[in-house]
């Protein structure tokens, strides 16, 4: 009775808007047509046209992915607050961070997909039709993870919405027990995305125990600190007020994650450097350059100046408190992390090769646009989520046959009732 209603509102909210809106929607369309010539280009002519080569056969799409696999993950310190513990500051910030969820997971998949250069080879893949060689590998295990992960976090938020508009209030056997399940499922995706680096013992680089744990401790600062972003974004273009307390509590948790990520990249650094081996050929390639190879140095260098900056800002209180000094700051730590976990992590453990040579790589024109054309595809879904989610949940929009439900619709989303 109320889903093709549900949908057509969907629609016309994702289409209406003022100026700004479609302006926005314009240039991440174009961004995206862009990006769409550039894989063309890339299909047409093979991967000899990105950086990558036999050596570095992993760039800029896989450093991406593993980036927002972090922030995909990072969802579940807002979901888990606020449905688990029943904080009610986190009550409206949920369904946003879930949006946040399914753009870097659609991105994840997409960069995945670009860095295969056929795309019809994925079809290996997919269970039954390919071989996925589950259990033992750990691709399997990945690509499972990543599209459960997906399917729950498209399938919760609509169930609530879907529910909302229809002005029934969700019941909580119906959705509870699966918000149970994707919070464990969001530390997995991260920490099997870590371990297909981890578990490649001839890159001595990824090859420490510590790579899980410093996977999702960066996770917890990068995704926390986006989240801040967008809810800031939303509270500040919108009438859906978000709670000062939900900001507070998710930049504590950023401060938190980013002073143990501080703490873990000093441990390794020290591990690699206090008896210099030959197994730290990389990471001497990363920080200081080998041979006079030193493309990726001021890049880490830079990352790391700017990840202290960020954490010494957001450990002192009352500049955490301002969001004048808030905002920059996840900005600023949010990039840093790029950079490290992305750069700074996939390409130094390529070089030098098993056999010493040292190939460096630099993405070309053609990875820069697809790339980008990803991230516009991720904040354009991304844009879209929170457009269809906030009149229902501000209570404007309602099915036309909510009156005659049981239940009038809640006009807010209160934690452990919505």
């Amino acid at each position: 009775m109320h889903l093709k209603p549900f949908l057509l509102t969907a629609l016309d909210s994702a289409t209406s808007g003022g100026r700004r809106y479609h302006l926005w929607m314009g240039v991440l369309t174009l961004v995206m047509l862009i990006g769409g010539y550039a894989y063309f280009v890339q299909l047409r002519d093979g991967l000899v046209v990105t950086g990558m080569t036999d050596h570095v056969s992993w760039g800029l799409y896989i450093s991406n992915f593993a980036f927002l696999v972090g922030v995909a993950a990072a969802a579940m310190m807002v979901v888990l607050p606020a449905y688990v513990f029943e904080d009610v500051d986190f009550g409206k910030a949920v369904l946003m961070a879930e949006g946040v969820a399914v753009a870097a997971l659609v991105m994840c998949l997409a960069f995945v997909v670009v860095d295969l250069g056929n795309p019809f080879a994925s079809w290996h893949l997919m269970p039954v039709v390919g071989y996925l060689n589950w259990p033992r590998s750990l691709l399997a295990w990945d690509v499972i993870v990543l599209n459960g992960y997906l399917a729950l976090n498209m399938a919760i938020p609509f169930y609530l919405l879907y529910s909302h508009y229809a002005g029934r209030t969700p019941e909580k056997g119906k959705y509870v027990p699966w918000i149970y399940i994707s919070v464990f499922w969001a530390v997995s995706i991260h920490l099997v995305t870590a371990f297909l680096f981890a578990g490649l013992p001839a890159r001595p680089f990824w090859h420490n125990a510590l790579l899980g744990p410093r996977f999702l401790a960066s996770a917890f600062a990068a995704g926390p600190a986006i989240m801040i972003l967008v809810l800031w974004v939303i509270r500040s273009n919108t009438e859906y007020h978000i709670k000062d307390g939900a900001f507070s509590k998710l930049a504590m948790i950023v401060t938190v994650a980013a002073q143990i990520n501080l703490i873990m990249l000093a441990s390794e650094v020290f591990t690699e450097f206090y008896f210099f081996t030959h197994h730290a050929v990389s990471a001497q390639y990363l920080f200081f350059g080998l041979d006079g190879h030193n493309a990726l140095v001021p890049w880490i260098w830079a990352a790391i100046t700017l990840n202290v900056a960020a954490t010494v800002v957001l450990t002192i209180h009352p500049l955490r408190r301002n969001p004048r000094w808030l905002i920059p700051a996840c900005i600023v730590l949010f990039a840093a992390i790029w950079i490290e976990k992305g750069m700074g992590m996939v390409i130094p453990g390529f070089i030098p090769s098993p056999l010493g040579e040292i190939v460096e790589y630099t993405p070309t024109w053609v990875e820069l646009a697809v790339t980008a054309g990803i991230w516009a595809l991720g904040l354009f879904i991304l844009t879209v989520l929170v457009r269809v989610a906030l009149p229902i949940e501000l209570g404007t929009v309602r099915s036309p046959h909510a009156e005659s439900e049981e239940l009038e619709a809640p006009v807010t989303v209160e934690a452990g009732s919505a």
